[in-house]
């Protein structure tokens, strides 16, 4: 089955189960396409001035087995506000009969709400977690990785081994460790008091320029591609003029690719190795990816009387 696609209309999308946000072209937008009342907002750029967009798509492909209740991980794009996440429930749950897949698409529908209450163009991501933590009362745990975009660079929050890659003209110039307790055993938010605290999430500011692209993701990315596989993809994409939903479901198709492959090293079995497994190859699992390229809007406002 292919990835989950569905079309969204309003400035936050948020595909639980249907796995892309619209895409949108790389060579960026006008004022318009943005925002209808740019001309009126408190925080209006002066004639020719620039500031930095995120045009961001994405693709979801659910684990095979949990097609039909559209697995456990979820994200969001808030297009208005310059913000995507990322969220993958614990596939533990399952054992208790509880669909941690709620969870992480309750933590991520509050935290798409806390967003849209932040001061525009001064998201808190950490702020911004520990709302959607406090307001999420479904059953279940989830990992979590928030991502805000101002005019200083991104501003990010991140607990357990989802997370999210930088890369600029080739090379990967960041990339967000991995929080585990143990091998496979990640840090993860649960609603009750059994849990990891939002306050034990490592807090990023990376600087980032026009050109650069942001590669959010599960561990059913990371645990699967290596840095330089994510990287080689996006050059390609960025070559080949494609936008960032077709490079989402680019990335996406060969992580599952490479999760059904025995026979090829993956970050997963090389984490295995190193903690005493024996275990050669991928692993299967839902996969989110979100990419977000990062352009400059320039935008000319008009003085109003």
């Amino acid at each position: 089955m292919g990835p989950w696609v569905k079309e969204f209309h309003t400035s936050c999308s948020m595909p639980y189960s249907a796995g892309a946000a619209p895409d949108m072209s790389f060579n960026g937008s006008t004022c318009e396409e943005q925002s209808d009342n740019s001309a009126v907002s408190s925080d209006r750029k002066l004639p020719g001035e620039r500031t930095l967009k995120l045009l961001s798509g994405s693709c979801y492909l659910p684990h095979p087995e949990k097609e039909e209740t559209g697995g456990e991980d979820a994200h969001f794009i808030c297009v208005d506000e310059q913000a995507i996440g990322v969220a993958d429930g614990v596939g533990g749950w399952a054992m208790h009969g509880v669909d941690a897949g709620l969870y992480a698409r309750e933590l991520m529908s509050h935290s798409v709400s806390a967003i849209q209450e932040e001061p525009k163009g001064s998201i808190d991501p950490s702020r911004v977690l520990e709302k959607a933590y406090t307001s999420t009362k479904a059953k279940g745990s989830s990992t979590a990785c928030i991502i805000a975009l101002t005019d200083q660079g991104i501003h990010a929050v991140n607990l357990g081994d989802s997370g999210f890659v930088v890369v600029r003209q080739g090379s990967t110039v960041f990339r967000s460790p991995v929080q585990q307790h143990d091998f496979n055993f990640t840090y993860q938010l649960e609603s009750g008091n059994a849990s990891d605290l939002p306050s034990s999430a490592q807090v990023f500011t990376v600087p980032v320029t026009s050109g650069d692209v942001i590669i959010a993701g599960t561990d059913g990315l990371f645990d699967n591609l290596y840095n330089n596989e994510v990287t080689a993809v996006v050059v390609h994409a960025i070559r080949a003029g494609l936008g960032p939903q077709v490079t989402a479901q680019k990335i996406a198709a060969l992580a599952r690719q490479r999760a059904l492959d025995k026979n090829r090293q993956t970050p997963f079995s090389s984490a295995a190795q190193d903690a005493g497994y024996r275990y050669y190859g991928g692993k299967l699992d839902d996969i989110t990816v979100v990419v977000s390229y990062i352009t400059i809007q320039s935008c000319t406002i008009q003085s109003q009387l």
